[in-house]
């Protein structure tokens, strides 16, 4: 069977202001005409639909749009909840989806079968997806255990948790003559975050060794972290990545949407197409003069500028560069001018006054001190 295995859409989002809608409109529209053109047997959309657990009407039509155009290609669909999600309220579009054909998970719920997904493919292929969406910790791990243990205990309790649970539902997995997925969304040890999540879900607390998964997975398809990656496991591990940059901490990615050929006794044949309908994201330094001298790039920029601060100067940047989303003083100049600063609040003065300085920053301000340190310093001097 052939499975597209896409993720971290982020549909509503907004960069610095900037509006992506459109953006995202030509990004869905390409990752439909890639499964018009590869005839996949199933879809796997591993969470991040949303950028918001809020979204607008329009971000809620374009999203549910593109889970019906990719279903018309003639793949099933099969569709979870991320962190950025609201779990029940996608739970709510479940009708929706049901009569669309997409098979639509936002919430963990208490039946194992919630969460399996059959199928078979036109030529009687047939297909399990275990449909995990993203689990807080808060809710993995009872509250009174969050107050008995320390951090490392409750992260690996955390981690255990979601063992048992996939051990649960995976547990189907030793049937032969079947194709056997996951469907995840959450963050493995070892894994490149490549901008764009959320601090507070990919630290070590949410963080779960590739183990969790069992090796008779035929694959794993993994939402959350943007760069598109293979995970090192026990069976083959991969993040699709997102299919457009989402920040500028993401610059290094390439977008992409990943296909993946599998057989129930065959192994997974995994390739990359890439997504082109983005704008991209560049960063750009320089001068006032530089900045004017330079071809604008076909991008989204933030823009590192050395100039004195003043007033006035983002305007005159985004003169010079309208797709300046972000424009900020060089860190380097930043950091040569608090150098060269500190010099020139050195330069003639005694050390005693240096470390009057010193004491008075730190919240010692005792006669005593000051009269030891003359003490050493004389000391030093005359030896």
């Amino acid at each position: 069977m052939k499975l597209m295995h896409t993720s971290d859409w982020h549909v509503g989002k907004v960069l610095k202001g900037q509006n992506r809608v459109a953006e995202h409109v030509a990004v869905l529209a390409q990752l439909v005409e890639i499964a018009r053109a590869e005839r996949p047997d199933l879809v796997i959309v591993a969470g991040d639909l949303y950028d918001t657990a809020a979204p607008t009407p329009d971000s809620t039509r374009l999203v549910t749009r593109a889970l019906s155009a990719l279903r018309a290609t003639g793949a099933q669909v099969v569709a979870i909840g991320g962190n950025h999600d609201n779990g029940p309220a996608l739970d709510a579009l479940r009708p929706w989806a049901e009569a669309a054909g997409v098979a639509l998970r936002g919430t963990v719920r208490d039946s194992p079968a919630e969460h399996i997904v059959d199928g078979s493919t036109a030529s009687g292929e047939r297909w399990r997806v275990v449909a995990l969406p993203f689990l807080s910790q808060r809710y993995a791990v009872r509250a009174v255990e969050m107050y008995e243990l320390t951090a490392a205990e409750a992260t690996q309790t955390y981690a255990d948790h979601l063992g048992r649970l996939l051990g649960r539902l995976t547990e189907g997995f030793d049937e032969p003559d079947r194709v056997h997925l996951v469907a995840a969304h959450l963050t493995v040890v070892g894994a490149q975050t490549g901008g764009g999540e959320r601090e507070a879900h990919t630290v070590l607390g949410y963080a779960v060794p590739a183990t969790v998964f069992p090796g008779n997975a035929h694959y794993v398809a993994l939402g959350h972290l943007h760069r598109s990656q293979q995970v090192i496991g026990p069976c083959p591990i991969r993040y699709s990545g997102s299919p457009l940059p989402i920040d500028f901490g993401e610059t290094e990615n390439v977008p992409s949407v990943t296909i993946v050929e599998v057989g129930a006794r065959t192994a997974a044949r995994v390739r990359e197409v890439p997504i082109t309908a983005a704008t991209p994201l560049r960063t750009v330094r320089g001068t006032l003069a530089e900045l004017a001298a330079m071809s604008p790039p076909d991008a989204w920029l933030r823009v590192y500028v050395r100039e004195t601060p003043r007033a006035g100067l983002r305007e005159e940047v985004q003169e010079l560069l309208p797709r300046a989303l972000e424009v900020r003083i060089d860190p380097e100049l930043l950091a040569a001018t608090a150098a060269a600063n500190r010099g020139a609040q050195r330069a003639g003065r005694s050390p005693r006054d240096l470390f009057a300085d010193y004491l008075t920053s730190r919240g010692q301000g005792e006669d005593g001190v000051r009269e030891l340190f003359d003490e050493l310093y004389e000391e030093v001097e005359s030896a």
